[in-house]
């Protein structure tokens, strides 16, 4: 499908999630372009800059990996950001950091949309994505169409920020539900009971899910081919341990699954997919 008269928009992170954005935003019709931190002069719409990005886009959405970087993008590209343009903020950053990005952006007259996902790389692949969006009603529609690229449905939450501590939150769940599934296999496979039995089991129990469904079987093979790395999730739990301890709340359950993770990326395995947890249950130790 063409669209005609449509914004160039800009990828700023292209990475799992970012290039296949990038990609889905082209098969509409969308003019792209793209910066990455690690230089890749070879793709199409490459940008040397992340000032040269927004300076050549109408849109720019971001993926990076945490505040940090969130910080030095928005940084750079302040000069060539003014009124008109709009910066969405896809990727999962703490909550300070989403309101201290949005105060910069509205400082430069340009628009800020809080709007980060759920889905991974294979949603992100087939435009299944689905986007958390908080701030502005208007600025939302008007980019709307760029957000429907890539995903399935738009979940609008209020402010700016609702949509960031959503996405910590539900990133919560996903944690220490794998983290369970982890322990669950260890004491089946430490009683001699086939690790596929419990796949079998788990899929008439109620407590099954499309996230179930999804790392389970990976996990009983030992394939933890990234979706969503262990780093990244490692870091959105300490986002949430942050938040709860904010809040004077003691969430103990998110404590070990990120002390789990800690443990994990300490040893080399933070690029694998999160749901390595299961390795320090089904590998032999020292």
């Amino acid at each position: 499908m063409t669209v005609p008269s449509s914004p160039s928009v800009g990828i700023a992170g292209m990475g799992i999630i970012g290039s296949r954005v990038a990609s889905s935003l082209r098969s509409r019709g969308f003019s792209v372009h793209v910066w990455n931190r690690t230089a890749r002069p070879d793709l199409q719409g490459w940008c040397p800059t992340p000032a040269a990005l927004a300076a050549a886009s109408d849109i720019i959405q971001i993926f990076v990996r945490d505040a940090k970087a969130l910080k030095e993008v928005i940084d750079a590209m302040l000069p060539s950001l003014a009124k008109g343009k709009t910066v969405v903020n896809s990727a999962t950053v703490s909550l300070a950091a989403t309101r201290e990005a949005a105060k910069l952006i509205k400082k430069s007259g340009a628009d800020f949309l809080d709007a980060p996902f759920t889905g991974s790389r294979d949603a992100a692949a087939d435009g299944q994505l689905t986007y958390y969006a908080g701030g502005s009603p208007k600025v939302l529609e008007r980019i709307r169409p760029i957000l429907e690229a890539s995903g399935k449905q738009i979940l609008t939450t209020g402010d700016i920020g609702s949509a960031t501590i959503l996405k910590i939150a539900t990133n919560m769940v996903s944690a220490v539900t794998v983290q369970a599934l982890s322990e669950a296999l260890g004491v089946v496979a430490s009683q001699g009971v086939p690790l596929e039995k419990f796949r079998e089991a788990m899929e008439v129990n109620a407590n099954c899910s499309g996230l179930v469904r999804m790392k389970l079987p990976a996990m009983i093979a030992g394939d933890y081919t990234p979706h969503f790395s262990l780093k990244n999730m490692l870091k959105d739990a300490r986002y949430a341990l942050a938040l709860a301890g904010h809040g004077g709340m003691e969430v103990p359950v998110l404590t070990a699954a990120a002390a789990c993770m800690a443990g994990l990326e300490a040893g080399g395995h933070g690029d694998e997919d999160y749901s390595a947890l299961a390795r320090h249950y089904l590998e032999p130790r020292d």
